[in-house]
C-alpha cells in the first residue's frame, strides 16, 4: 500500500529506486503499497509523464497552482482533478458503476475509481468546496503530471520521501502502513519469525517503492531486480524466481483471499521491518494555503474513521 505501498494490485509503472530514511512513518501502498502500495531520482523520472490509460481522453492542462492557489483553492476551484493509478487495490481502483464510494475517471469514460484514496479525495474536495474527478495515469507519472498542471492533486498511496518533497509538496500522511513477507505455502521460510530468518533468502520488490528498498533490511539478502508491479512480483513468485515478495500488511486479507496458496510472513514487534508506510496527498509547491486547508481536512477524521475506511475499502477491493 501505503507503497506504498504502492498490496496493493500495486504501485505501477515505477522508474527508479527510491530512498527513504530508516523508520519513515503507504499504503502503505498501501500501493506501497501496496498497493498499496510508492522515490524520485533524478530528472529522468520527473520527466516521465505517465500515459493516459488505453481508450481515452486526454487530460486538460495548464498550470495546477494557478491564480487561486494563494486563496486556498487548486486548478478551477471547481473540479478536483485526482491523480492515481485506479489499480491499486485497496488504496484506487476501477469500477463500471457509480457508487456512494465512487468519483468518476474523467479520462476513462463511464468508468468510476473507488478506494481508500477515493474517500479521502472527496474529504479534501468538500472541504475546498470542489468536486473531485479521478484521473487515471502510471503512477511514475504523477509527479510530473501534477507540475505540468494535468492534475490538481496526488492521492495515490504515494509516500512522502526525501526525493519526492523536492518536487513537489506532501499533506500529513492520512494512513500510515507496514511491511511483511509473502512465501508459498510450501516455502522452507514459511515458519519464519523475524528477517534473519531471511538471511540468505531471494527476495524481489516493486520499482520506485519502499517495497523495493526496504529489502535492504534483511541479512544478507539476495535482493533481486526489482518488477514494474505487484502481479509482476506475485507472477515471479509462482514461478519460483524468489523466495519470498515485499507486500503491505494492511491488505494481507486481500492477498491471501486473491492467492490462497501463499502465506503471510508478519514479525513480532522488532524483529519486521523498520521502515513503514505513511500516505500523503501530493500537490504542487508554493501553495501553502491549499496545504492548510488539506491537513485540517485530512486532520477532522478521526483514526478509528480511517481504520473503518480502509477495512471497508479491503472488503470492497476486487478480488
Amino acid at each position: 500500500m501505503t507503497e506504498s505501498g504502492r498490496m496493493h494490485n500495486e504501485s505501477f509503472d515505477s522508474l527508479a529506486k527510491e530512498k527513504t530514511p530508516a523508520g519513515v512513518s503507504r499504503r502503505s501502498f498501501v500501493k506501497l503499497s501496496g498497493a498499496g502500495a510508492l522515490g524520485i531520482v533524478g530528472a529522468s523520472l520527473l520527466g516521465a509523464c505517465g500515459p493516459a490509460a488505453q481508450g481515452t481522453s486526454s487530460t486538460s492542462t495548464g498550470s495546477s497552482s494557478g491564480p487561486n492557489a494563494s486563496s486556498g483553492t487548486l486548478g478551477d476551484g471547481k473540479t478536483l482533478r485526482v491523480g492515481m493509478e485506479a489499480a491499486y487495490a485497496p488504496y484506487n481502483w476501477q469500477v463500471s458503476a457509480a457508487s456512494d464510494y465512487t468519483i468518476p475517471i474523467q479520462n476513462v469514460s463511464g468508468q468510476y475509481a473507488d478506494g481508500y484514496d477515493v474517500q479521502f479525495a472527496k474529504v479534501i474536495a468538500s472541504a475546498l468546496g470542489m468536486e473531485p474527478v479521478a484521473v487515471k495515469m502510471s503512477f511514475s507519472g504523477l509527479i510530473d503530471s501534477l507540475n505540468n498542471g494535468q492534475i490538481d492533486i496526488i492521492l495515490a498511496g504515494m509516500t512522502a520521501t526525501d526525493e519526492r518533497r523536492q518536487a513537489i509538496d506532501f499533506s500529513d500522511p492520512y494512513f500510515v502502513g507496514r511491511f511483511g513477507l509473502l512465501v508459498k505455502s510450501n516455502s522452507p521460510y514459511v515458519g519464519a519469525t523475524s528477517l534473519a530468518d531471511f538471511t540468505g533468502a531471494a527476495v524481489l520488490g516493486q520499482k520506485d517503492t519502499l517495497l523495493d528498498t526496504v529489502i535492504d533490511e534483511i541479512p544478507d539478502v539476495k535482493h533481486l531486480t526489482p518488477v514494474d508491479s505487484v502481479p509482476s512480483q506475485l507472477s515471479q513468485l509462482a514461478q519460483g524466481t524468489c523466495d519470498a515478495i515485499t507486500y503491505n500488511t494492511e491488505n494481507t486479507n486481500g492477498f491471501l483471499r486473491s492467492n490462497p496458496d501463499l502465506v503471510a510472513i508478519q514479525f513480532p514487534e522488532g524483529k519486521g521491518f523498520s521502515q513503514t508506510i505513511p500516505v500523503n496527498a501530493g500537490i504542487a509547491k508554493g501553495q501553502d494555503a491549499v496545504l492548510k486547508k488539506i491537513n485540517e481536512a485530512i486532520a477532522t477524521v478521526p483514526e478509528e474513521e480511517r481504520t473503518k475506511m480502509f477495512d471497508a475499502a479491503v472488503e470492497r477491493q476486487p478480488a
